[in-house]
């Protein structure tokens, strides 16, 4: 492989809130320069939280200002996810699980971690399957409302979710790969 050519000659900041949106001037291999456009917050966590006796997994519905914007989507159901702030991405994981859904998670098995949006975003996310044992209140309200976060704690079968993925009922992607993941690796738990 040959070795890296690109250089980032400067970057911008156009906006900082809770993220920050960058336009960065790149010099590529030929010495030509290109901008591009970076939405820059940092590492995350995705959590499924599962009850293997019973079964279940407890994800969240909350409101999404983009899915809104491209399609009018009133909420979206995902799995916990949710940024890194200063901490293990284990213990962001649990933090996670108790702000969104109020659920205390057991055992965390780690999956892998990726890039979610590569050609936009230095988001790199760290996915988890989780344990609980406890019985959760369906319908909870959850989030932090200094942070406009309002979630509301969904406990489904496996099965069921299986189904929602196979008729194509969940759309969010990070939720997509945390269950596909648990079916490849425990089928037996999927099985209606």
């Amino acid at each position: 492989m040959p070795p890296h050519t690109h250089a980032i000659v400067r970057t911008d900041l156009l906006h900082e809130g809770w993220t920050k949106f960058l336009v960065a001037t790149i010099r590529l291999p030929d010495g030509r320069t290109a901008t591009r456009e970076i939405e820059d917050h940092g590492a995350a966590i995705c959590v499924l939280p599962c009850n293997l006796k019973r079964r279940t997994a407890v994800l969240v519905r909350q409101f999404r200002a983009p899915p809104f914007y491209a399609l009018k989507e009133e909420d979206t159901l995902e799995a916990i996810a949710g940024t890194l702030e200063e901490e293990d991405p284990v213990d962001c994981a649990r933090r996670e699980a108790r702000e969104e859904a109020g659920l205390a998670l057991d055992t965390i098995e780690y999956l892998f971690t990726g890039w979610t949006m590569p050609g936009i975003s230095t988001e790199r996310m760290h996915f988890f399957l989780g344990t609980y044992v406890d019985d959760i209140a369906d319908g909870r309200r959850g989030g932090l409302p200094h942070e406009h976060e309002d979630t509301l704690t969904v406990e489904t079968s496996l099965a069921e979710l299986a189904r929602l993925v196979d008729a194509g009922e969940i759309n969010d992607v990070k939720t997509l790969l945390l269950i596909q993941t648990a079916r490849l690796r425990y089928p037996q738990l999927f099985s209606a």
